[in-house]
């Protein structure tokens, strides 16, 4: 994809009653625009670093490339900018339609006992697949309007020509299981039942 200069001037106007999504100690970085589509900043923040010669930003548009080819549902990158500010650039995409995982377990009437083989036949899947995605969440899994399980947030991912070793899978879960202690999911999410699917199926 052709990447094309965006004027602070030109941002400044794209923003223009955007709903900010997510932000760190630099500011915004993440932005829902009026009509829908959401704009992601990306930070180069050390000079010396891989994301000099392959910026995150070109990371998050090959990926998901690369997931829609292998027919898993992703997010679809509009176009691709860099920024007046030295080291930044900026993606444009429509989000992948539906409800995370993780806002949907918070609902009533939710329930893991339904939820958990789709999940399980997703990471599976990918696995299989070859895809190590180290941002492996419910924050990240989103339950699409026909009900199938997509990626959102793909920047930190890998792609291998052959299955995950057992020891890449241990590793992506053990990346998850942080994420479930983080927030603090553990009486809820039935981790030990999916660790065991994934790693003795």
């Amino acid at each position: 994809m052709q990447c094309s200069r965006l004027s602070e001037a030109a941002l400044n106007q794209l923003i223009i009653g955007a709903q900010v999504l997510e932000a760190d100690s630099y500011g915004a970085k993440v932005y829902r625009l009026q009509d829908g589509n959401i704009l992601k900043l990306f930070r180069r923040k050390r000079w010396f670093s891989s994301a000099l010669l392959r910026p995150y930003s070109k990371r998050f548009i090959d990926n998901a490339s690369q997931l829609e080819k292998l027919g898993v549902p992703t997010l679809k990158v509009v176009s691709y900018h860099t920024l007046d500010q030295a080291g930044m650039t900026a993606v444009l995409y429509s989000p992948l339609p539906g409800e995370t995982l993780r806002h949907l377990a918070q609902k009533p009437g939710f329930s893991w006992a339904q939820a958990l083989p789709a999940l399980t036949g997703l990471i599976r899947d990918l696995h299989r697949s070859g895809i190590y995605f180290r941002s492996l969440h419910l924050g990240n899994i989103v339950v699409t309007p026909d009900n199938k399980l997509g990626l959102i947030d793909v920047a930190d991912m890998r792609f291998f020509k052959a299955p995950l070793s057992e020891n890449l899978k241990k590793r992506n879960l053990q990346h998850f299981a942080r994420y479930i202690a983080r927030e603090k999911l553990d009486d809820h999410f039935p981790l030990q039942d999916l660790q065991s699917a994934l790693l003795n199926g």
